[in-house]
């Protein structure tokens, strides 16, 4: 919560703060509903701030008590994502990829309730198929070294009985667009890469799947999966897990 120093010297009252705050809020909690938990670029929520105010430091202090509160009242961290770096292609060329200034930082909304409390209360199990393919894509890039050729990925999907050219799937829909959307959300990088036969597709992890708070529930499901089982029998397990948790497996509790 800003004090009435820093409002003062930023020339603000508190009614006009409270009032950009509240605008932040609702932004945030729209655009991620509208845009399936894809990441809001922090250029939106400063154009909402600076519409009508100038002031430098105002963006930063509204958009930091937009978090709390989010925290407080709807129990969701709103968590700043900044890509590490561009991907690029091995030839040394930048790729399409490649993060402008203006959406190098973002953020998603995370819920942090406690898991009882929010599978009561909160989850939607209707889209429960939505984390679950998500699972098992993320665990499949993963296994594969954290980056995996979009043939091999299709092949190993494909034992799963979703192919790529299947645009009405009876639960995810469009398949193709069922694994674009995990690049959007930014759990996925997707790179072209020159290599002697033309140019090829590649999907590595990106920040979202490399969180701590994903990478270790991931770590100890592949874990158990694995106990008794060699890495070669790994789309077996899979398969496995799709079939008897008919994708209604979460891994991170999220809008």
């Amino acid at each position: 919560m800003a004090t009435s120093d820093e409002l003062a010297q930023i020339d603000i009252s508190t009614e006009e703060k409270d009032k950009l705050v509240a605008e932040v809020m609702r932004y945030a909690l729209f655009k991620t509903h509208q845009n399936s938990g894809c990441p809001i670029k922090r250029e939106e929520l400063t154009q909402i701030i600076t519409k009508n105010y100038r002031q430098r430091a105002l963006p930063a202090l509204v958009i930091k008590e937009a978090g709390d509160r989010l925290a407080a009242t709807f129990g969701y961290e709103m968590r700043e994502l900044q890509r590490t770096r561009a991907t690029s292609t091995r030839s040394g060329r930048p790729s399409s990829q490649q993060p402008s200034n203006q959406d190098a930082k973002s953020y998603v909304l995370v819920s942090k309730l406690d898991p009882e409390v929010y599978s009561k209360y909160v989850e939607d199990t209707e889209r429960a198929h939505v984390s679950g393919f998500a699972f098992v894509v993320i665990s499949i890039v993963h296994v594969a070294g954290g980056k995996i050729s979009e043939e091999d990925l299709w092949r190993q999907l494909k034992r799963l009985g979703l192919n790529e050219t299947d645009e009405n799937h009876p639960v995810l829909g469009n398949n193709k667009q069922a694994l674009e959307l995990l690049v959007q959300q930014r759990y996925l990088l997707k790179e072209k890469i020159a290599g002697p036969e033309g140019h090829s597709m590649v999907y590595e992890l990106a920040e979202r799947a490399l969180d701590e708070s994903i990478s270790s529930k991931l770590k100890e499901y592949i874990s158990q999966a694995f106990n008794a089982f060699s890495i070669t029998c790994s789309i077996n397990i899979y398969k496995m897990f799709a079939k008897e948790l008919d994708f209604y497996f979460y891994f991170e509790k999220e809008i």
